[in-house]
């Protein structure tokens, strides 16, 4: 060999270590920007954060609340709109302890409270993800403006005290690690006790009845701890992983309304072996009964063929008149068939053994009624809404129709109940309540005041006395 070539060899061997050190950062990069896409995949951050017809990430959406609607923030790497700016830790915080980078704290319509238990590395491929994998969109969406008092964001801080557990999850060592890894994901980045578990008067979840139900706006969320009749006691784990990947478990119910979306959106893209392991974790969640449950909600019901006894009879005139046998034969039958059965191969599933009719409240299936069932893609159960086709009175007298006979016999509807409901819910008092309790604390203030004054004022009179 020469001499040129002898001192060109250990440069171009240089060269080539550069070269492959880059092609591992880079390998190393694009696997950092998988994991976090597949991590905010799994917390379902586009559902809250996209508004309909927006761009992905940028924000917009009105989230109704008992105190008013909380508009999602933009959290696309938009420097003048977006989290562009944020730092690594400035995201941590506003992901695990609601803190914003400018300091004032969110509302928990984001579930930072859920999102604490993530581990620090989850979080730093998260960022990254954020950062350098969604495009930026430079667009503000509207403030969030609630009522006083609630619009004072300091008073955050106050509540976080009282029930943010801001440690990260630390793995049960006498439990799988599939089990461990199904509690990180169930209680973290799925946050399933944030709809699943109901709430006190300050909106905190009642970690005494942990995913016993809970409230999503108008839909309720169901039980899904471990007991037979009021749970999911009576579902096999491969009933769970059906029902995550597609939104429904064959003889037992269907995703409707905020689940289907997590469906939708999330669940469906989860990892086969996370799927089985949020089921094995959630089986042995400890029960929560409701009394009112007496048999297991998807057992209820059998066939029935209401039009028997119609056959021959004229339609009344006024359609308000129509029984539900007959609403059932000209809105429901040609896909669920007459005897309520659904299609032969549970595509179109039966009203009977599901838990849309088998429940003692019927206000998700009034929902399913008007709403429908849609999804972005062709998986899961679809149906067409009726809220155009139907007044509220033939939706009360169809659903008492469908839970007489094929479901809970004890739920009933008026057209008032489907008219709240229509309406987006009940008027909530807690604004009222909230500055009641202000108020009284104010008074009790002042009163203290007034007390401590005279008491000094009577003091000084005996000193010159």
């Amino acid at each position: 060999m020469n001499a040129p070539i002898r001192c060109l060899a250990p440069l171009a061997l240089l060269g080539l270590l550069v070269a492959a050190s880059a092609h591992a950062a880079d390998t190393t990069d694009a696997a950092l920007l998988q994991r976090g896409h597949y991590l905010a995949t799994a917390g379902d951050c586009v559902a809250c954060h996209t508004a309909p017809g927006g761009k992905p990430y940028a924000g917009g959406l009105p989230m109704p609340t008992p105190i008013g609607d909380i508009i999602s923030t933009n959290i696309t790497p938009s420097t003048s709109a977006g989290i562009g700016r944020y730092t690594e830790q400035q995201f941590s915080d506003a992901l695990r302890k609601g803190i914003r980078a400018d300091g004032k704290h969110l509302y928990p319509a984001m579930p930072y409270t859920a999102y604490a238990q993530l581990t620090d590395d989850d979080v730093h491929a998260l960022y990254a993800y954020f950062m350098h994998g969604v495009a930026p969109v430079d667009s503000k969406p509207a403030p969030t403006r609630l009522p006083f008092p609630f619009n004072i964001r300091l008073s955050m801080a106050a509540w976080n005290l009282l029930f943010l557990d801001n440690k990260p999850y630390t793995p049960d060592p006498a439990r799988s690690a599939e089990w461990n890894r199904g509690a990180y994901l169930a209680r973290g980045l799925a946050h399933c006790s944030t709809c699943h578990t109901p709430r006190n008067l300050l909106m905190a979840e009642r970690s005494s009845r942990e995913l016993a139900g809970g409230a999503v706006g108008t839909w309720l969320a169901p039980n899904i701890t471990s007991d037979a009749n009021s749970g999911i006691g009576n579902w096999s784990e491969q009933d769970l992983v059906d029902y995550l990947k597609s939104g429904h478990a064959r003889d037992k119910a269907q995703a409707a309304g905020p689940m289907a979306e997590a469906v939708d959106h999330s669940l469906q893209y989860l990892e086969p072996a996370d799927l089985q392991a949020i089921a094995t974790y959630l089986k042995t969640v400890p029960a929560q009964h409701d009394a009112a449950d007496t048999q297991p909600v998807d057992s209820r019901g059998a066939t029935f063929d209401g039009m028997a006894d119609q056959r021959g009879t004229a339609l009344p005139d006024d359609a308000q008149q129509w029984s539900g046998a007959q609403l059932y034969d000209a809105n429901c039958a040609s896909c669920h068939q007459a005897s309520g059965e659904g299609s032969f191969d549970g595509g179109l599933p039966p009203l009977f053994h599901n838990t849309a009719t088998g429940r003692a409240r019927a206000d998700n299936l009034v929902l399913v009624i008007l709403e429908g069932i849609r999804w972005t893609d062709a998986s899961g159960v679809h149906m067409p809404a009726f809220a155009n086709d139907l007044s509220d009175q033939q939706i009360a007298t169809l659903a008492n129709y469908l839970t007489r006979h094929y479901g809970n016999p004890t739920a009933t509807v008026d057209a008032a109940q489907v008219g709240m409901l229509r309406a987006g819910g009940a008027a909530s008092h807690l604004v009222g309540l909230a500055r009641l309790a202000l108020a009284v604390v104010a008074l009790l203030i002042v009163l203290v005041i007034v007390l401590l004054v005279r008491r000094r004022r009577r003091a000084g009179s005996a000193g010159k006395a």
